[in-house]
């Protein structure tokens, strides 16, 4: 039998020969289509979306008052168009920039010391090892979330106030009785003390749920390589955490300007109008008690066009260190 002899180059198929086909492209689905496929998820959101709709987009028509010298009984249609009036008469005002100065001082206080309240606290829950322990601290922490501002002050009114238990301890030891209820230097304090006691619990449910996320692996292999608790904290749940914590910084710089009215309304008298006038305070009393509607819709504009830009930049700063922040960017 005579030897085969092996294949020449030019009996070897080409490289295009050899490469397998391209797939078939896929067709994209038109918009009836996909309506048609997710139907079911959209009616589950349709009343969340009614909600905002009816509750959120269409009351911005009323921020046309804020360039109107708005009459009730005339209506929007009827009323004096006044410009940019009540925007000017808003910033020659004192009463306003004290407004603008508490308001600034209450948030920043809140967002140093009442955000990372609800993080430790749910990293402290999270390191609980007994579930029944875990789940009757959470019980006992969300509580507070669901009683009212009036019960909550009343409540710190018979514990700080001047007929209150604590200053009754400061006299039986002779020293001098202090009502923090009523101090305007400890008003911004207060406010956020009432604040982490009411909402610090309910905050962590977001967290706990990111906690819940966390590949188990990463803990696992951090400790194979020597990592002690402290560490992998630091180098895995803190990771872990960053893009709910950068989402939740976000959502609350956007409400920067919103401390709580009703909180505040209920203890202004005590303190004053000095530290206890805020935005929305002075749209109350210098707006709509006053009946000065334009200077009230004015304030509040500049509130959401405020709100909007923080968000937007602290989005954009987000994208800018690698995370999607609150929504993708169009390159993302």
């Amino acid at each position: 039998m005579a030897d085969t002899a092996p294949p020449t180059p030019l009996d070897t198929p080409p490289r295009s020969a050899r490469r397998p086909p391209s797939p078939a492209p896929v067709r994209r689905l038109t918009l009836w289509q996909r309506i048609k496929r997710d139907k079911v998820m959209l009616l589950l959101a349709l009343p969340g979306l009614v909600y905002f709709v009816v509750f959120h987009y269409v009351p911005l028509l009323g921020y046309m008052v804020a360039f109107q010298d708005y009459q009730p009984y005339l209506g929007y249609m009827h009323s004096v168009w006044v410009g940019f009036t009540n925007f000017t008469t808003a910033f020659a005002q004192p009463a306003f920039w004290s407004a603008v100065g508490n308001t600034l001082q209450i948030a920043v206080i809140q967002l140093v010391f009442f955000f990372p309240v609800p993080i430790g606290l749910a990293l402290l829950l999270n390191s609980v090892v007994s579930d029944r322990i875990r789940r009757f601290v959470q019980s006992v922490v969300y509580l507070p979330h669901f009683i009212g501002w009036v019960i909550i002050v009343s409540i710190f009114q018979q514990i700080l106030g001047g007929a209150g238990a604590l200053p009754d301890v400061l006299g039986s030891l002779g020293l001098p009785r202090y009502d923090m209820m009523s101090d305007p230097e400890a008003f911004p304090w207060l406010l956020t003390l009432q604040m982490v006691w009411k909402d610090a619990g309910w905050g962590t449910i977001i967290i706990l749920a990111a906690l819940l996320n966390i590949d188990r692996q990463s803990y696992e292999a951090a400790a194979i390589d020597g990592a002690g608790p402290a560490r992998r904290l630091w180098h895995v749940t803190l990771p872990g955490l960053a893009p709910v914590i950068i989402l939740l910084l976000i959502l609350n710089l956007g409400q920067v300007l919103s401390v709580g009215f009703e909180q505040i309304l209920l203890q202004r008298d005590a303190v004053g109008p000095g530290a206890g006038e805020v935005l929305d305070t002075y749209v109350y009393y210098h707006g709509i008690k006053d009946n000065d509607w334009g200077v009230a819709a004015a304030v509040g504009l500049i509130k959401a066009v405020i709100g909007t830009a923080l968000v937007l930049g602290a989005n954009k700063v987000a994208h800018r260190l690698g995370h999607e922040g609150v929504y993708r960017g169009a390159d993302r």
